[in-house]
């Protein structure tokens, strides 16, 4: 069976399924295009409020396909350049898409899986889940925007300790270090992701789209441009309806039902 991308819904949330059976869910560019096409739809329609991404089988990704990999060696360069922009175009559509993305890890988060779970907005993962930026096992340097979260993420020596030394580390120890912000029983991180989207589908969606484009534009804005972002967003959300709607809940103690 190909590798491929499961869609299906649950309430307010769209969930994607990494299926590369026999490959650890492997990736490669169908599962690009179709994630990005999936957040295409998800982002049109109303009734999405929240996406999870998770892999199926037990485990999270393994990152590259090695067997395309090594294939590629034998193309001209540019083949495995277009094959790594399309990763990139996916990562990059994860990163400005409006709605929150939650990836729900189970098993091995490796290589560009381990990239593609650090592009989403909350991590979600087993006790008992692995990470691991396994690209230098193998011969090969970090793709998929790995080197730019984790950067930003941790100090300059746990960095590298991930980046360069390969080193496995847990989901708790992740957790402790702020970059995984659930950690569940075995088998049940989907359970808990879902948990975590119901309450984010209750807040009111265009302040969640402000939210996430005030945290991508706070790391290179400076405090001046960054507080007249601000004063923008909130300024467009005190007239949007839901705004209305939030403060008459709160002074008559009730919860809102945003639009």
């Amino acid at each position: 069976m190909s590798a491929q991308l499961k869609s299906s819904s649950e309430g307010q949330t769209m969930v994607l399924t990494l299926s590369n059976p026999g490959r650890r869910n492997a990736l490669g560019p169908a599962i690009y295009a179709a994630g990005i096409e999936a957040l295409n739809v998800a982002e049109t329609n109303p009734d999405v409020r929240s996406v999870i991404l998770t892999g199926g089988e037990g485990m999270f990704c393994a990152g590259g396909d090695l067997n395309r990999l090594q294939a590629n060696r034998q193309q001209p360069p540019e083949v495995q350049a277009q094959s790594i922009d399309q990763l990139h175009g996916w990562i990059e559509s994860i990163r400005a898409f409006p709605k929150p993305v939650i990836a729900a890890v189970e098993g091995a988060a490796a290589g560009a899986g381990f990239a593609l779970a650090l592009s989403c907005d909350f991590i979600v993962a087993a006790s008992d889940a692995v990470f691991v930026m396994s690209h230098g096992q193998v011969g090969l340097s970090p793709d998929g925007g790995a080197s730019w979260h984790l950067t930003r993420s941790l100090p300059r020596q746990l960095a590298s300790e991930l980046l360069l030394g390969g080193e496995r580390i847990g989901a708790p120890r992740l957790h402790a270090l702020g970059l995984v912000n659930r950690v569940s029983e075995p088998g049940h991180a989907l359970d808990t992701a879902h948990a975590l989207a119901r309450q984010l589908n209750g807040k009111a969606p265009n302040v969640l789209t402000s939210g996430k484009e005030l945290l991508e534009s706070g790391t290179h804005n400076t405090l001046h441009t960054h507080l007249a972002e601000e004063r923008g967003h909130f300024v467009r959300n005190l007239h949007h309806p839901n705004a209305g709607i939030g403060i008459a809940a709160f002074l008559n103690r009730q919860t809102p039902e945003f639009e």
